[in-house]
């Protein structure tokens, strides 16, 4: 007979988050709760009527890939990634795209594959 397994909480314990990913998952669970005011304002409906729904849209997945970069998940980096890419895609659609709009998704990208051994 061996030793029974250790309690989930403690498990967890034993690895604990990375502080980069502490502050990523602070910053954009942040961002996600600021960009819901502005889904009602003049500025999103004069980019057009589809981006109050997209900004919306944007928020939710955003904080769910938060979320998953909490609770330490591979999938929320590979998520994370593919919604940046598909924001960046229509964001030079619609000729708003610059270098700035990379700046910030890729750090987090960064950060987030950086940490993708210590995920689940």
């Amino acid at each position: 007979m061996g030793t029974p397994p250790a309690p989930l909480a403690q498990t967890e314990s034993a690895r604990p988050r990375p502080t980069s990913i502490t502050i990523v998952c602070i910053l954009g669970l942040l961002g996600a709760l600021i960009s819901i005011p502005l889904i009602f304002t003049d500025v999103a409906r004069s980019i057009g009527a589809w981006y109050p729904p997209y900004l919306a849209f944007s928020a939710v997945v955003g904080a769910v890939c938060m979320i998953g970069f909490w609770i330490m998940r591979k999938w929320s980096v590979f998520a994370y990634t593919a919604f940046c890419a598909l924001n960046q895609i229509v964001l030079l659609a619609e000729g708003h795209w610059n270098v700035l709009a990379l700046v910030i998704p890729g750090i987090v990208i960064g950060i987030g594959f950086a940490n993708l051994s210590k995920m689940k």
